[in-house]
């Protein structure tokens, strides 16, 4: 049997825990940063997560975790909110951004730029439609270094 891998494991621990919070379950990081190896669990919920909420899933996983013991070595435990920009990854990102203003990163230019601002028009699997000014620009999903949501103050 192949190896699962931590971020599975701890998804398979934490998701009967997030469901019942009634949260979302945005990702799992595992991931060595200098010396020191986190794990992350990122959540959300319609309004945003507040840190009551991540302790109340942070308590209880981590105790899951204890008795389960799926990390051989020590680590950094955290829950948090994604932020508001954070990037567009599922269907459902993509659902919540539709008419909103999103900034693009490209890997190589569109129409002589590398990084755009738009709303989301539409996507498919393949592609995003972007709107800027009355114009509809279509950019392919494998081009797309990031998409997130444009945050301005």
């Amino acid at each position: 049997m192949a190896k699962q891998k931590v971020e599975d494991i701890v998804y398979d621990l934490c998701k009967p825990i997030v469901d019942r919070h009634g949260f979302e379950l945005v990702e799992i990081e595992y991931k060595k940063e200098g010396a020191e190896w986190y794990l992350r669990i990122y959540l959300d919920k319609e309004g945003g997560i507040t840190i009551d909420d991540c302790q109340a899933v942070s308590e209880e996983v981590s105790e899951l975790l204890d008795q389960a013991d799926p990390i051989e070595h020590s680590y950094i435990f955290e829950v948090s909110s994604p932020g508001i920009d954070r990037p567009l990854k599922t269907e459902r990102d993509y659902q919540k951004n539709m008419n909103k203003l999103l900034e693009i990163k490209l890997y190589s230019p569109v129409d002589g730029k590398k990084q755009i601002e738009g709303v989301l028009a539409g996507y498919d699997e393949e592609k995003v439609i972007i709107e800027q000014n009355g114009k509809m620009t279509e950019i392919k999903k494998d081009s797309i270094a990031i998409i997130r949501p444009a945050v301005k103050f």
